[in-house]
């Protein structure tokens, strides 16, 4: 019997979003320099996706940093720049498809990452790490893209910035704030949203399990 047998859990969500917040607060809590907070959120990002490839989830996209984020201190923005590089590196040596959606053209993208752009690792689970992404970003690449009238209606999200990540079922976040920071508009269009109050570095696998326990309580309809 496997850990969401144990737990009652029989549908699982195919894809969930990842919003890992409280690094800052996490670092505060701890008398540490706040850019040490998002050093600590990488082993427990790891040890979240073990639980999702042996659960058999088929795709996670995980917050790295906004466009926005870029404002923060600089050392700040160095910090989470570089856990989002140590986070693609474990990913892919561990053999999960990694996968970055972001505005690479700007100086705030990691260099390390471009090659992650166009091309998904090899790997089983399917992984999108969202590096410097901003939803203003991902329309208007949209609106770049030469397209028909046809296309638009029948297959909208292929053309976004963020045409890597298909529709998420699932989005969890960590931190106990209750919205979706421009997390993947188009994607979570109907997606269920379940927030853990804990703080991002102190993630215990428990409270996944609960949140694929609330959702397969829950009414997924598509609006039909």
């Amino acid at each position: 019997m496997n850990i969401t047998q144990k737990n009652g859990v029989t549908r699982l969500p195919r894809h969930i979003g990842i919003i890992p917040d409280g690094n800052r607060r996490w670092a505060d809590a701890h008398a540490t320099a706040r850019k040490n907070g998002y050093a600590a959120g990488i082993e427990p990002g790891m040890r979240l996706l073990r639980l999702c490839r042996e659960l058999g989830i088929e795709e996670a996209s995980v917050y790295g940093f906004t466009k926005e984020n870029v404002k923060r201190p600089q050392d700040q923005v160095g910090g989470f720049r570089q856990a989002c590089v140590d986070f693609v590196t474990q990913a892919r040596d561990a053999g999960v498809a990694v996968q970055v959606i972001g505005d690479s053209d700007s100086v705030a993208f990691p260099s390390e990452l471009k090659p992650y752009v166009e091309q998904r690792c090899a790997g089983d689970m399917k992984v999108n790490l969202l590096v410097n992404y901003g939803w203003q970003w991902d329309l208007a690449t949209t609106l770049a893209k030469p397209r028909t009238r046809a296309k638009v209606r029948s297959d909208g999200l292929q053309l976004l910035g963020s045409a890597a990540a298909s529709r998420v079922d699932l989005v969890i976040r960590w931190g106990g704030r209750r919205r979706l920071s421009g997390f993947l508009p188009m994607q979570c269009a109907y997606a269920d949203l379940y927030v853990v109050d804990a703080l991002w570095p102190d993630m215990q696998l428990q409270e996944c399990i609960d949140a694929l326990s609330w959702y397969q309580r829950q009414d997924v309809t598509l609006g039909g």
